[in-house]
């Protein structure tokens, strides 16, 4: 059950105390790909994961700005604070569990947002009336995920698997020839850059070149299934009060 496509009556309902909850980022992912590609991202992995789930599930409404500072130096790129960012996502959960959805599983579709989603699922789950973990899909690709760049490989697959006239194919070659080989600039376990614009002259990371759609379609098969077997365990777990 998608909520932007129920009716509050539809809500009421159902029987679901189960949700997941989009978050990804507006911001630059090189010459090729569009801004809005981790909100993309997440709300793909989270429809997929929540058809493959044996029970109900409610798709709450994706968040499509989060914790991108690092990309300011690209246009269309917008961000918000880690603080804005946490009480922005323990809200919402808050509104999903008063209305009797009090499991949530956060999928994230955007790299930056990772420790404030560690940090506010556990927020939400020692304090608040309702449980939630995050999920990050390229975290759950297997061995694929160190293939993981910006812009890159596994982005571009996904793209082309899912939303294909959104890639500007005829800029494949000038997003892979200005690319970065590697995220970061770092000295003695360090990464000496803050904002990304510092190592990579176009913002990608990666060869976006090497993901076709093929890719794609198992990535998404990949951190589906994933989602639905963290669903499963979400629902299933006894948690403390």
């Amino acid at each position: 059950m998608r909520l932007t496509d129920a009716t509050w009556t539809d809500v009421r309902d159902a029987d679901a105390d189960l949700a997941v909850l989009p978050v990804g980022s507006t911001e630059q992912h090189g010459p090729h790909a569009p801004l809005g590609t981790d909100a993309l991202h997440a709300e793909t992995v989270a429809d997929a994961g929540a058809e493959r789930y044996d029970g109900d599930v409610a798709v709450a409404p994706t968040i499509p700005v989060g914790v991108a500072e690092e990309h300011r130096d690209f246009a269309g790129t917008l961000w918000v604070s880690p603080d804005t960012f946490r009480r922005y996502v323990r809200d919402v959960i808050g509104s999903l569990a008063h209305h009797g959805m009090d499991r949530v599983v956060v999928v994230n579709g955007h790299g930056g947002n990772v420790p404030a989603l560690g940090e506010v699922t556990a927020t939400v789950s020692r304090h608040d009336d309702a449980y939630a973990v995050p999920f990050t899909w390229f975290e759950a690709v297997g061995d694929h995920g160190s293939e993981m760049g910006h812009g890159g490989p596994l982005e571009t697959a996904l793209l082309r698997a899912t939303h294909p006239d959104l890639v500007r194919e005829e800029r494949i070659e000038e997003a892979r020839e200005e690319a970065s080989d590697g995220w970061g600039d770092w000295l003695s376990g360090t990464n000496l850059a803050h904002d990304s614009a510092e190592f990579t002259e176009n913002g990608v990371v990666g060869d976006p070149g090497a993901g076709d759609a093929d890719l794609g379609e198992e990535l998404l098969d990949l951190s589906a299934d994933a989602l639905a077997e963290l669903l499963e365990g979400v629902e299933k777990r006894a948690v403390p009060r």
